[in-house]
């Protein structure tokens, strides 16, 4: 998929490093002997997934705030980074909804930020913005969204996410056309993996749920989601970045997500977590239909990836239902107290095999 070994001795910053996805892409960069620095507020959960892997011991991890301009550019001109992947947000619909300030302050001036210390960094070859696959008109049709589609997300998060691709748009056509340096936004579909405990994700309540040994709590099993293993778009970005790296004509906007065959709803993804957990540890878990009242929700989202396809020759390695056996096999190490950072570590070598 990409040449892992590209990245040996590169120097890589990352925001949002301290979160889901963050930890796997650092993890990932660690193995394949990069110089990573990460800077990020404090890991966001707790548990979380950096803390108990130890990721910080073998990487540069900065705390601060993307929202403060001075930091991130002290930082920047201390480690003179060739690429910058962006992932540091405010991830969580529903958070949107109750603090719709702090959602556009960090997802749209924290971009404004990172875009304004590329370009004042000479060091940067690529830049990858990481944003969403929310950030599209959602019109409920049955077909993928392509990178042309008009782009206005629906709740504060989804918009802020909008906000964050015409920024990036902007800066590119003002600031780096006639600059050495790759600007490319990612926008991927719904991530999921092991060690992922955020608040309002369906994965993390199964395994809540799993712990207690509840009834999952399923507030809309029938919305329907393009799923896919957080290595999946990990390798991803890594793959567009090392490419527009050596030949800036790959930098563009790339939909990142499974094939249509991994668009699962919400329901069905439950089931499937209930016989792979009760399979894997003999419980006999279950879950309920519980609709909440709360805050609107897309029931219909699917991308259309025939342009990274196309581009790279790119394809998913793992469809849902492997997804799922690694989440279970990771979640129930985890909880029964075992090296979870080992068994991170051995999926992403299978991933990358």
């Amino acid at each position: 998929m990409f040449d892992i070994s590209f990245y040996k001795g590169k120097k890589i910053l990352i925001t949002g490093h301290t979160g889901f996805k963050g930890s796997w892409m650092c993890q990932l960069l660690i193995m394949a002997g990069a110089d990573v620095t990460g800077y990020a507020l404090e890991a966001p959960t707790n548990p979380s997934l950096f803390d108990m892997c130890h990721i910080a011991e073998h990487m540069n991890s900065v705390t601060g705030d993307i929202r403060d301009l001075n930091k991130l550019r002290e930082v920047f001109e201390a480690t003179k980074p060739e690429i910058v992947i962006h992932m540091a947000a405010q991830p969580l619909v529903r958070e949107s909804y109750k603090d719709p300030v702090y959602t556009y302050e960090t997802n749209v001036m924290g971009t404004v930020n990172i875009l304004e210390c590329v370009r004042m960094t000479g060091s940067v070859k690529s830049f990858i913005n990481v944003t969403t696959d929310k950030v599209y008109l959602n019109k409920e049709w049955e077909w993928g969204y392509r990178e042309n589609e008009e782009l206005n997300g629906y709740d504060p998060y989804s918009n802020s996410k909008s906000c964050s691709e015409l920024v990036t748009s902007s800066y590119l056509n003002s600031f780096f056309n006639d600059k050495e340096i790759a600007i490319s936004t990612a926008r991927a579909g719904n991530v999921i993996g092991g060690g992922d405990f955020a608040v309002d994700r369906i994965i993390p309540d199964c395994i809540r749920a799993a712990e207690k040994k509840e009834d999952i709590v399923v507030r809309n099993p029938f919305s329907t989601r393009p799923y896919e293993h957080v290595l999946e778009p990990v390798a991803a970005y890594l793959m567009i970045a090392k490419a527009q790296y050596e030949d800036k004509r790959f930098a563009g906007n790339y939909n990142v997500g499974p094939d249509d065959a991994d668009c699962w709803t919400t329901g069905d993804l439950v089931t499937l977590f209930c016989d792979k957990w009760n399979e894997k540890t003999g419980d006999s878990i279950k879950w309920i239909n519980q609709y909440d009242g709360g805050p609107h929700e897309a029931n219909f989202l699917k991308l259309d990836c025939s342009k990274l396809k196309k581009t790279f020759g790119w394809q998913p390695r793992w469809n849902v239902e492997t997804t799922m056996e690694k989440i279970v096999e990771w979640s129930d190490i985890y909880l029964q107290g075992g090296d979870v950072a080992a068994c991170m570590r051995e999926q992403i070598e299978e991933f990358c095999r």
